[in-house]
């Protein structure tokens, strides 16, 4: 019996496969488990609900077993979504083993932006090794050939360290801005399982094994939220927005216990390219708090607001504090 068209799932270990063999397009969807830091943004993204977070484990305050996630084959509608969103780039998505990414393909969803760049002319080559080893994923080398750093850019996660670390020479902007705090007077004694997961090292232990964290580096993946032992709590809530003529109302689930937290992140604003789109709506309203449902979801409003409109071009209004 042909199996076109049936959607087949393998997980091992370290990767999660889910292809769909149809007549003329073979869309096949890449997990890499090993990179994965369990975020959720993909889950909360996912308008099907087709992916499902996965917990860790902790044993003596230090994780043991990655956070991950699963997918249900028969929910998933392999839109790609997820890969956009994805902070670490731990999914990849090809069409008749091409890369292709159907929301971005057919303007369904923007391409989530984020930028790194590097100056030759103003970095001290002495520095190399130094830039190298600091980079957490991997993704930046020497080119001998070209007396040059080369970077693997479909792999940066944009943590900024290489931009510290070679002052100033490599530029990077991230995606989401937002914000994160560390209370450590909330945390569970002798816990760092945020700091096992988080993948920019933004969260880590001191020389003094102190858990401390140096939030310029932070993405706002929010995987530390979902590895810590004092888990965020949420309520759905309801919002309606207008796409296309249409209005139409979601339901998203907006934290309730943030002052009980040793860690939170927030993020409201991201960088993307112009579309007008209700998945795209839809997905900034889930992935983000209210923040960023005032500066980025209530545009046509937005323009008849002052506030706003300083808001979305970076300005502060007087008695207001700009969060970075």
């Amino acid at each position: 019996m042909s199996q076109r068209g049936i959607k087949q799932k393998t997980r091992t270990q370290h990767e999660m496969i889910l292809e769909s063999p149809m007549v003329t397009r073979h869309y096949k969807m890449t997990w890499d488990l090993d990179r994965c830091v369990g975020c959720q943004m993909g889950p909360t993204a996912c308008p099907k609900e087709a992916l499902t977070h996965l917990d860790g484990e902790i044993v003596d305050g230090r994780m043991t077993v990655r956070p991950s996630v699963d997918v249900d084959p028969e929910t998933c509608v392999l839109c790609g979504i997820c890969v956009e969103v994805c902070p670490v780039h731990a999914i990849t998505m090809t069409v008749n083993d091409k890369p292709e990414i159907p929301v971005i393909e057919y303007d369904a969803f923007p391409k989530i932006r984020g930028n790194i760049t590097f100056d030759k002319t103003e970095f001290d080559f002495s520095k190399k090794d130094f830039v190298i080893d600091n980079c957490p994923t991997n993704v930046i080398s020497y080119d001998e050939e070209n007396d040059t750093m080369a970077i693997q850019y479909e792999d940066c996660i944009r943590c900024r360290q290489c931009e510290v670390a070679s002052d100033g020479a490599f530029k990077v902007t991230q995606r989401w801005q937002g914000g994160v705090e560390l209370r450590r007077e909330k945390c569970v004694e002798g816990c760092f399982a945020c700091a096992d997961v988080c993948p920019t090292r933004a969260l880590h232990i001191n020389e003094e094994g102190e858990l401390v964290l140096a939030d310029y580096y932070c993405i706002k993946c929010g995987a530390c939220m979902h590895a810590c032992p004092i888990q965020p709590e949420f309520e759905e809530q309801e919002f309606t927005f207008e796409s296309q003529g249409m209005t139409l109302t979601r339901s998203y689930q907006k934290l309730i216990n943030e002052d009980d937290l040793a860690i939170k992140v927030e993020r409201w604003r991201v960088v993307h390219e112009p579309v007008k789109s209700a998945a795209w709506i839809e997905a900034l309203r889930k992935l983000a708090d209210d923040k960023a449902s005032a500066v980025e979801i209530d545009r046509k409003r937005a323009l008849k607001r002052r506030d706003l409109i300083l808001a979305l071009r970076g300005h502060t209004l007087p008695g207001h504090t700009r969060k970075k």
